[in-house]
């Protein structure tokens, strides 16, 4: 299994709406693509326009190929990308440990 950590900025006051839209966009078009297994989403305390979403995959190349090649990226940045305040950053990882809270 993969970690997609993607580091959101959105732009200051959007937060109500990119909550629907990111939710609706993760739903939508990422959900159904191959090898998906769950996401969670993040939203910070001390700065309210930062959000980290966390994206599981059976395996790098489902996110990296099979997604990200896909019409469904595209419409996936279509419903979040106007709320950027900056490009994501989005980095992967493997599950090293793992406890539930």
């Amino acid at each position: 299994m993969i970690l997609e950590l993607v580091d959101i900025l959105i732009q200051p006051g959007k937060q109500a709406e990119f909550d629907q839209a990111i939710q609706h966009g993760i739903q939508t078009y990422i959900a159904p693509s191959k090898g998906f297994i769950g996401y969670r989403i993040n939203k910070c305390i001390e700065t309210p326009e930062r959000y980290v979403l966390m994206n599981y995959w059976e395996t790098l190349e489902n996110h990296t190929v099979d997604f990200r090649g896909s019409p469904a990226f595209t419409q996936w940045r279509g419903v979040v990308g106007p709320f950027f305040a900056r490009p994501p950053i989005v980095e992967h990882f493997t599950i090293f440990a793992t406890k539930n809270a």
